[in-house]
């Protein structure tokens, strides 16, 4: 992929997010790069990431602040995309200074990040909320100087069989069937990000979140 350096993406920026309009939405979904970690558990925020941009037409080509990087407008609101290259626990490194850069308030910030607490395939939207134990939150919050009015979509990925390891689960790649319920709720990821970026967060959480929680009751006892 040519990627374009962070010269260039201040120069888009700037012609596409000007001064007098609302301030841009900043998506930022967490994994580790490579192709080790492709389809594994731990990078389903990346591929949050990745659907919305393959939906919405917005291409991920510029390196900037350790991420992979895209914007582009999604009917009037104006959307960035960011997935950092720093690995999973390092992932502040990149969130920090992005949202510094564009100086953004954390109200305007999602994250997205794999989450064993909810079933394979059932996802929360939520306005704020603590790490959770999540390394990658962990690193967020603390490059946010300790900040956590930050909105998060969790993305279900269930809870590790057995006595497995949890670290090995999370870098195992989906079997068949969880592959199937991931793919299902990246879609419907896309569509409550379109719903919130149409109607804000708070509605489009309050709709989003009941209708999960449906599906919770339905998947939480179904085997990953």
């Amino acid at each position: 992929m040519d990627f374009r350096d962070s010269e260039e993406t201040e120069m888009i920026t700037r012609r596409c997010f000007c001064s007098g309009a609302p301030r841009p939405w900043l998506f930022l979904g967490l994994g580790n790069p490579g192709d080790k970690y492709k389809g594994t558990r731990h990078n389903v925020g990346f591929e949050m990431i990745d659907k919305f941009a393959e939906t919405q037409g917005i291409e991920m080509n510029t390196l900037h602040c350790k991420a992979i990087f895209g914007q582009g407008f999604v009917g009037d609101s104006a959307v960035l995309l960011a997935k950092p290259q720093t690995y999973m626990n390092l992932s502040g490194e990149s969130t920090g200074p992005l949202a510094a850069y564009y100086k953004l308030p954390l109200n305007r910030v999602i994250v997205f990040h794999d989450d064993m607490d909810l079933p394979c395939g059932v996802l929360r939207l939520q306005n704020k909320g603590g790490h959770g134990s999540h390394n990658g939150l962990k690193s967020v919050i603390y490059h946010f100087r300790g900040n956590r009015e930050f909105a998060q979509l969790r993305i279900g990925i269930g809870r590790p069989p057995g006595q497995m390891d949890p670290k090995a689960f999370l870098l195992q790649k989906f079997n068949a069937s969880a592959r199937e319920r991931i793919d299902t709720a990246l879609q419907e990821g896309v569509d409550a990000l379109k719903l919130l970026l149409s109607k804000g967060f708070t509605e489009s959480a309050r709709r989003f979140n009941a209708e999960q929680k449906y599906k919770h009751i339905r998947l939480q006892t179904m085997p990953t």
